[in-house]
């Protein structure tokens, strides 16, 4: 999946390969812009699966509490 911020900030595009052919999902904001994005040195950056959902649905990553990606399960014995 491939995902793609307008210079703008107002919009975001997800680009996806099913195996029969390609998605586009756009999501555009009526008011403001997308806060968060990942920073880097180079023209690309790996994003978790989650991280995806948390900008798709808050726009702002970074002011979004959300559960830990994964956690240790204790065994009972």
């Amino acid at each position: 999946m491939f995902v793609f911020r307008s210079r703008s900030g107002t919009a975001i595009r997800l680009l996806s390969y099913d195996g029969q052919g390609y998605w586009l999902a756009q999501k555009r904001l009526s008011r403001g812009r997308f806060v968060w994005w990942p920073e880097g040195s180079g023209a690309a950056q790996s994003l978790e699966a989650y991280e995806v959902q948390l900008l798709m649905a808050a726009g702002d990553v970074s002011r979004v509490r959300a559960a830990p990606m994964w956690r240790r399960v204790s065994v009972l014995k």
